[in-house]
């Protein structure tokens, strides 16, 4: 799924925080934005397996939600919020498609590694790819309210997510065909941090 869904998830975990605790709900949607983007810093290392810990997230997220309902502070509330917003991304993945550049041609079986496992969860397809209609609609799902909701900086972060993703959704298809150009044209120091995909291209 795209990132920018990712990121609307973790602020639509983090919502609910704004009622219960006024005070504390920028701590939670900062987290949430942070923890549902984060997996994702592993895009050019290893994309799904580096920073995706489907099992080790979702391990350390409840624990450090009850930590955060017993010592309530804006940092508590941010890291347990940020937790489950990670893990969630990290299962979310395994609902998508699988790793390949053309995922819509449905040819890998690797979704997201289990670390504790020690093997890649396979794709469900249920939003066949990052930036298909679907994952599109999702996030319009998502950002639609908390737009809604939201005020100050975070209703600007929905609004500049979901342009994102109508322009990402919109190219999403042709990306691909630009991978062996930037093949070509990458820096020896850049080209090793090149998805091995591009190189299929």
């Amino acid at each position: 799924m795209m990132l920018t869904t990712h990121v609307l998830v973790g602020l639509a975990l983090a919502a609910p925080v704004l009622l219960v605790a006024p005070e504390l709900g920028p701590a939670a949607l900062v987290g949430g934005a942070v923890g549902g983007a984060f997996p994702d810093a592993d895009m050019y290392t290893a994309h799904r397996r580096t920073l995706h810990f489907p099992v080790y997230f979702s391990a350390l997220a409840l624990p450090t939600l009850v930590i955060a309902a017993a010592v309530t502070t804006p940092a508590t509330v941010a890291l347990g919020v940020g937790l489950l917003a990670a893990a969630i991304h990290c299962q979310m993945d395994a609902f998508g498609g699988g790793l390949e550049l053309r995922p819509w041609k449905g040819t890998s079986e690797r979704a997201v590694y289990d670390h504790y496992r020690g093997h890649w969860r396979s794709p469900r397809r249920w939003i066949r790819y990052d930036g298909a209609p679907e994952d599109f609609l999702l996030g319009v799902g998502l950002g639609v309210p908390l737009w809604l909701v939201l005020d100050g900086p975070f209703d600007t972060v929905v609004v500049v997510a979901l342009v994102i993703s109508a322009v990402y959704a919109a190219v999403r298809k042709r990306l691909p065909d630009l991978a062996p150009f930037v093949v070509s044209v990458a820096p020896d120091a850049v080209a090793t941090y090149l998805p091995d995909e591009y190189e299929d291209a």
